[in-house]
């Protein structure tokens, strides 16, 4: 057990320092805000029914534990775009009994994002809402893919890549997680 609270604090933990604080606050402000801008100024998503709840559960993890392999590039866009994939052909192939087809296509993104080393937690919300989503979310069908998840995805890594780059301490994405695989 000892072992596993060490792992488990050496992946996911950020040192508290009140600059990783304010940079994380900042990072995920402008993030989500960049997101709501764009699906509501572009897309015409007025009531911001896109702006889906996993990309407030990214915004931790690429903002607030950037250090962590969970919030990666690879992660972000990959977790996200295959669970929104899987959460769509679910939904089609099961809409009749929602139970099953919300259990199915959490369950099958988790393992598609583990055989594709895209594991992003937020993954399985994406699916989730792709399923038990508005009529909005659902008459989008694939489209879901690009947007709002396409989209959001890739606004959220481009802040992030910004805001987590700006001070000398932070370093996103983290080039040390390479390194210790090789």
């Amino acid at each position: 057990m000892k072992n596993f609270f060490k792992q488990f604090k050496k992946v996911n933990t950020e040192p508290l320092e009140r600059s990783n604080i304010i940079w994380s606050w900042i990072g995920s402000f402008i993030g989500i805000m960049s997101i709501a801008i764009f699906h509501r100024g572009v897309l015409g998503d007025e009531d911001l029914s896109l702006v889906i709840g996993s990309f407030g559960a990214s915004a931790v993890l690429v903002y607030g534990a950037i250090h962590s392999p969970l919030a990666q590039p690879r992660n972000l866009i990959g977790g996200h775009l295959l669970s929104a994939l899987v959460g769509v052909i679910s939904y089609k192939l099961f809409f009749g009994n929602l139970l099953l087809c919300s259990a199915f296509a959490v369950a099958t993104s988790i393992l598609v994002m583990q055989l594709t080393l895209t594991l992003h937690p937020p993954g399985g919300a994406t699916a989730l809402i792709a399923v038990l989503g508005s009529e909005h979310i659902h008459n989008l069908g694939f489209i879901y893919v690009l947007y709002p998840v396409f989209t959001g995805s890739l606004i959220l890594l481009v802040i992030a890549l910004i805001v987590n780059n700006i001070p000398k301490h932070r370093a996103y994405p983290d080039r040390t997680l390479k390194r210790k695989k090789e």
